[in-house]
């Protein structure tokens, strides 16, 4: 029992350290919901349309260096939170989409997406998010057969 318990208060005292709580975390970091409609305007006004389109908004073809084409929405693997897709605005390169071709999307490693941190005001950030959130769709996993365990 003693190696038990020595090991669930190891791992334990693992989890709760492992989750960052200094002042570094994003404990407590929430932006507000924001206007969809506005966001969609708001990404056309902005150009987001020149590389991206969505299901209600297509590519402006030849508009962009290299003529990118990045859909966004559509049937995922996994949820995207509001945080992914704010993550994904202000700091392309933290996590780069590999639907695409690395040469289409990256150069030198990093995102060919501009920076947009000192062009878009917070309301425009929230509002271009609560926008494409809902044009992602959660994808449902296939369920595997196994043969003699199914009824």
């Amino acid at each position: 029992m003693s190696k038990y318990l020595t090991l669930v208060v190891f791992f334990s005292l693992a989890a709760v350290t492992a989750c960052e709580s200094g002042k570094n975390s994003p404990l407590g970091f929430s932006l507000p919901k924001g206007d969809a409609e506005a966001g969609k305007a708001t990404f056309v006004a902005l150009g987001c349309n020149a590389c991206h389109s969505t299901p209600d908004i297509k590519e402006l073809k030849g508009a962009a260096p290299g003529d990118i084409a990045v859909s966004l929405g559509g049937k995922v693997g996994r949820v995207k939170t509001y945080a992914d897709l704010v993550t994904s605005v202000i700091n392309p390169s933290h996590r780069i989409s590999k639907a695409n071709p690395p040469e289409m999307v990256m150069i030198d490693g990093k995102s060919r997406m501009a920076n947009y941190n000192s062009v878009m005001t917070v309301e425009q950030l929230t509002d271009v998010v609560t926008y494409l959130q809902p044009h992602y769709e959660l994808r449902a996993y296939p369920q595997t057969m196994y043969r003699g365990y199914h009824l």
